[in-house]
């Protein structure tokens, strides 16, 4: 059985964990998969969107903290990819977390790394992990503040406590909640969505959008300029020749 489950629907890449025995825990081998998985989709020219998901009703619960204390522990260096696979590599193309049942500690750290996060409304996120000592380390964070903010942030991380659907979409960690084992279906609808955009204008936009948190706001509008040129080049004399035609307007796309 394959720690790391891949498949393709058209343009979509779904990405599973399937540890449902351990709640989809990752362990060194299965992070080293989850890596290569990943590393294997940004170099795919025929993958546009990835879709992470979980087997047997849980996203993923964290590092494996039994195979820890048996002496098996995950990749920790300060340099390469994180201890649970991905969560250092900086893609270049859009990913969707489907968070279902629980996404606590290194789980919910691997759906902050994604760019939206679909939620069922019975699942829980949480950082966990503070029960037990175990630290942050493959970017909560880092992330967390910057998707809802320094206050919310630092209630999540100080008290370890869960927050439902319905909090998480408030508070902007949630991009959509859906219902109950719909979560799969609706994140690859979506990835598919996204997929059917032109993609070097939206590759460009997405870009531009992560270097902008880095850098000062005037360096950030040349940035943007300098992303819009080439989405131009590319993209924007034929888009604005579909737009004439009709193509797009009023939330209608067209194959």
């Amino acid at each position: 059985m394959a720690l790391v489950e891949v498949e393709n629907e058209g343009f979509v890449r779904i990405i599973t964990i399937n540890r449902p025995e351990r709640r989809n825990a990752i362990d060194y081998e299965t992070a080293e998969r989850l890596q290569e998985a990943f590393t294997v989709f940004a170099g795919d020219r025929d993958a546009r969107v990835a879709v992470l998901a979980g087997a047997g009703g849980t996203f993923c619960s964290g590092a494996d903290l039994v195979a820890v204390a048996e002496g098996s522990t995950n990749r920790l260096e300060e340099d390469g990819h994180g201890p649970l696979g991905p969560t250092r590599m900086r893609m270049s193309k859009p990913t969707i977390a489907v968070i279902d049942g629980y996404a606590v500690a290194g789980g919910l750290e691997l759906a902050l790394w994604c760019d939206l996060r679909v939620m069922e409304a019975d699942a829980i996120v949480g950082v966990f992990c503070r029960r037990f000592g175990v630290p942050l380390v493959d970017g909560g964070t880092v992330r967390l503040p910057r998707i809802v903010g320094l206050g919310r942030a630092l209630d999540m991380i100080l008290t370890g406590r869960g927050v439902g659907a319905e909090e998480a979409l408030a508070m902007g960690l949630v991009s959509r909640v859906v219902p109950a084992e719909q979560g799969r279906a609706m994140a690859i609808a979506l990835a598919q969505e996204i997929a059917r955009f032109p993609q070097v204008c939206l590759v460009n936009d997405r870009a531009s959008t992560y270097e902008g948190l880095e850098i000062p706001f005037d360096e950030a509008l040349r940035n943007e300029y300098h992303h819009g040129r080439i989405s131009f080049a590319a993209d924007g004399q034929e888009g604005a020749r579909h737009f004439r035609a009709g193509k797009g307007r009023h939330g209608i796309f067209d194959d």
